[in-house]
């Protein structure tokens, strides 16, 4: 097999991997993605659907795979493994435990599918990286999961959540729209709270109790972008919470 053969097995693997993470893909994404022709991506639609992959195409959007079609997991190469790895011990200084929990869980699925000679090198790697005892873990939070999977599913969740001053604890039913890492190194929700009847951004680490409610919500017409723009013009940073 040539040189160009290798690169567009390669490729065409990759399209596949790509429409299993993404809903709809371009043949301008893909071809910018790769570098090649958007008449090379036709033909590697063309090819892909002739070995019987089941794509779906939306006239004037894009590529998808039919609902429900997967392939096999593709094998992890090492540079990817390592990179995984490496960003282990930084998730284990993870301010949310539940977070810390699962990016670890994930790692060892990653290592147990590695061949016997990557999985020594892998060992090797994970007790050769460590992460500075300054860094602060304090004020935990135990919530991101549960955040996640309302944020999703446009589920409303209950919390108590204590205010800044640490002397107030109200309940509140919030409606998740996205989530945002502040310079303070502190995870934020950002949620329509029902009691104050507006967007308000809450640290994770003061949601004392959290309850994923079977209570759905339509979803917000509103932009991430847009939303952190106007708070960073009102407020001189998004980083300062108003709940």
């Amino acid at each position: 097999m040539n040189g160009n053969n290798i690169a567009r097995l390669s490729r065409l693997t990759a399209i596949i991997t790509l429409l299993q993470t993404k809903r709809i893909l371009t043949a301008t994404n893909l071809a910018e993605k790769f570098n090649v022709s958007i008449r090379t991506i036709y033909r590697d639609i063309k090819s892909l659907e002739q070995s019987g992959i089941p794509l779906f195409t939306e006239e004037g959007k894009g590529y998808s795979l039919v609902e429900g079609y997967t392939v096999p997991p593709v094998m992890f190469t090492e540079h990817e493994a390592n990179a995984l790895i490496t960003v282990e011990q930084l998730m284990l200084k993870s301010q949310d435990s539940s977070l810390s929990r699962e990016f670890v869980s994930a790692i060892n699925k990653v290592k147990a599918v590695l061949q016997c000679s990557a999985k020594n090198r892998a060992e090797l790697l994970s007790k050769r990286i460590a992460m500075s005892p300054m860094i602060r873990t304090s004020n935990p939070s135990e919530s991101l999961m549960v955040i996640q999977s309302a944020l999703i599913s446009f589920h409303v969740l209950e919390i108590v959540y204590r205010s800044q001053s640490g002397d107030e604890e109200t309940m509140r039913q919030v409606e998740p729209f996205a989530l945002y890492y502040s310079h303070e190194e502190n995870w934020l929700l950002i949620a329509y709270c029902r009691l104050r009847k507006d967007f308000r951004m809450f640290r994770l680490d003061r949601i004392l109790t959290i309850k994923l409610l079977q209570l759905s919500f339509a979803p917000h017409d509103l932009n991430l972008t847009s939303y952190l723009a106007s708070k960073e013009k009102n407020f001189t940073t998004p980083d300062i919470p108003l709940s």
